[in-house]
């Protein structure tokens, strides 16, 4: 049964009279957008430009039989969260690609004496922390015991804390190392 509500919605539509859209809601059991088709095929409405489909949720403004961007849109975008996902992914390379710039462009020394002995990229250490932690950690607190030092040099390391804790690590396993001694 179709009511007068979706007669006129679809006669606003489709601009067309009130007894195609009643006939077309009735061969289409009231269903609008089968209704839009069904005069379609008839010839009594023209398909949207460049394809698409049918929004039935806005109020088409027709005139001259041309349609305009309010209720016959051509849905190309995504309508769900995957320009949203798209541009996180975008937002998060870009950042990957700083952190690395960064740490190519600092360095990770080691020092024995005020002589540098090893001189590694910040980003192939953080790579060694990350896959090889069982290795690196217990290399570097050894490496404390045998007098060695440790430093971050570069363009971003200019009165580093970091280097100030690694200095008082270093002090910290000497006056360990002395005390064992006596």
């Amino acid at each position: 049964m179709t009511t007068l509500e979706q007669v006129e919605k679809l006669r606003a539509m489709a601009n067309v009279s009130y007894d195609e859209a009643k006939t077309a809601l009735d061969a289409t059991n009231g269903d609008l957008l089968e209704a839009i088709i069904y005069l379609e095929k008839q010839g009594k409405v023209n398909a949207p430009i460049g394809g698409g489909y049918y929004s039935s949720e806005k109020q088409a403004n027709i005139s001259d039989k041309t349609y305009k961007n309010t209720g016959w849109e051509k849905q190309t975008k995504d309508s769900g969260g995957g320009t949203r996902i798209i541009s996180l992914m975008k937002k998060l390379g870009s950042f990957c690609l700083k952190m690395i710039r960064r740490g190519n462009s600092n360095s990770f020394e080691v020092l024995q004496s005020e002589q540098v002995k090893v001189s590694v990229s910040v980003t192939a250490f953080a790579l060694l922390l990350i896959f090889a932690p069982w290795i690196t950690i217990p290399l570097l607190i050894i490496g404390l015991f045998f007098g060695f030092r440790y430093r971050f040099t570069g363009p971003d390391c200019s009165g580093n804390t970091v280097n100030k804790a690694m200095n008082s690590a270093a002090d910290a396993a000497i006056n360990l190392k002395k005390s064992m001694d006596k």
